[in-house]
């Protein structure tokens, strides 16, 4: 029976998906698991296994191409012979889940049954050998050890079945129970990405023709930049920022990130100032709760958040992506230079999971490695707060001898800006906040002893 593959419902009220490649060909025959496409949303790139076994017989999309959930990508010929797979509505017999690299077939968007397979219940039980939701990386691993993915508990959100899930079966040890999650709000963006202007309610002016005055050239308005776009007018739009600057003393800072930074490479992790500002950032969210929450106008309520989990922003060829760290408050400066060299490796190459550019609760942005200063940042909703750093430089600096007098010094200064909501935070709060982060940076003893 023939069937086609949609693009399945990705989560996260994503809608649409940017084409990136396609990884097979009318005519070729290929395996339940075995890559189709890779595709890009305004979270991350994430390949897309076939849920079934079959032959290609029609491609619909070509790279570049902006598909929307349930829009038809691939047809299979015949795939009676399929084998377990060929079961009408198998890969419909689980429920949607968000899984880095991998999304499997959905009851909303599943792969095409056969016309009579339409009375079927609207939650069907889970059918013995439909696809396991897993990424390409687990199923491999799987085979590599002989793990059967159909006999695993999975621990992953919504029913993904993890790598440690397989260790710990090849292992012979039991998964742990996993709590049931509890329900949050659907995303304010459930429907594809409007127009940047369609977000402030504001409709787009028209334009004029530019050609007249001389040549022009257009490109696409996709994926990242145009996601990018999106949240960003939204942010502005929604929350009143409001912005609190200085500088600190990063001397002592400096001295010991170069008396360490060997070992940190060594280690294959990288010992940046953006390090520090995590451990710094951390404990003072942890002293001031209210900038690591969100505000629910709806319910008129704050929602604190008491996980560490913070955002880096990153300037890629491919435009501004936001990698989270997660649980930073738990991580050594070791952990942490390595964890995040990682992530940034990922993002550059735009291999990172969706897991990794999601559940964010505070946001940092360095623009010190590209030479900037002092800067405005726009706050990543629904956060209600971003920490900005500069470059630091040696500037002359007025400090108090032992003796009470004054002397001019060089000193290392780094610019540092803190933009929040006023909505949720007053501006006393918010110079207690950077003063404490400020404190932490100048005198570092007591983050000293979670560092290395």
């Amino acid at each position: 029976m023939a069937k086609t593959f949609r693009l399945p419902d990705l989560g996260e009220g994503i809608g649409e998906a940017e084409i990136l490649a396609v990884h097979v060909t009318v005519g070729q025959s290929i395996s339940e698991g075995d890559l189709l496409l890779e595709v890009e949303t305004d979270k991350a790139a994430v390949e897309i296994p076939s849920p079934i076994s079959g032959t290609i017989d029609e491609i619909r999309v070509h790279k570049g191409d902006m598909a929307k959930v349930g829009d038809i990508l691939i047809s299979f010929a015949d795939t009676a012979t399929a084998g377990a797979a060929s079961e009408p509505a198998a890969t419909a017999a689980r429920p949607p889940a968000a899984v880095p690299g991998h999304q499997a077939a959905t009851p909303d968007h599943p792969v095409d049954a056969p016309s009579h397979a339409a009375a079927a219940p609207d939650h069907p039980a889970a059918t013995p050998g439909a696809p396991v939701p897993a990424s390409p990386a687990t199923r491999r691993l799987a085979r590599e050890l002989g793990v059967d993915l159909q006999a695993l508990t999975p621990s992953g959100a919504g029913g993904v079945v993890t790598k440690d899930d397989v260790l710990r079966a090849a292992e012979g040890v039991q998964a742990p129970s996993v709590p049931p999650a509890v329900p949050e709000p659907p995303p304010a963006e459930s429907e594809p990405s409007p127009p940047p202007e369609a977000t402030a309610g504001i409709a787009p002016a028209a334009l004029p023709d530019f050609s007249q005055w001389g040549p022009i050239s257009r490109e696409p308005f996709h994926s990242i930049r145009r996601a990018t776009a999106t949240r960003m007018t939204a942010s502005w739009t929604q929350i009143p920022h409001v912005t609190c600057q200085d500088a600190v003393d990063i001397t002592r800072l400096e001295a010991f990130r170069q008396q360490h930074k060997g070992e940190i490479d060594k280690a294959g992790g990288r010992l940046t100032m953006t390090i520090f500002a995590m451990k710094a950032a951390a404990t003072a969210l942890k002293r001031f709760p209210h900038f690591n929450a969100s505000l629910d106008p709806a319910a008129q309520e704050i929602i604190v958040k008491h996980y560490y989990h913070i955002g880096i922003a990153v300037d890629t060829e491919h435009g501004l992506m936001v990698p989270v760290i997660r649980d930073v408050d738990r991580k050594s400066i070791r952990e942490l230079s390595i964890e995040l060299q990682g992530v940034l490796e990922r993002a550059r190459e735009r291999r990172n999971s969706r897991e990794e550019m999601v559940g964010g609760s505070f946001t940092i942005t360095n623009v010190g490695g590209l030479g900037g200063g002092y800067f405005t940042a726009i706050i990543n909703h629904p956060e209600v707060a971003i920490l900005g750093l500069g470059q630091g430089r040696m500037q002359p600096v007025v400090v108090t001898t032992a003796a009470g007098g004054h002397d001019i010094v060089p000193r290392l200064m780094m610019p540092i800006v803190l933009c929040f909501d006023h909505r949720v935070v007053d501006g006393a709060d918010a110079v207690r906040f950077l003063r404490q982060i400020i404190d932490l940076l100048e005198d570092p003893d007591e983050l000293f002893l979670t560092m290395i």
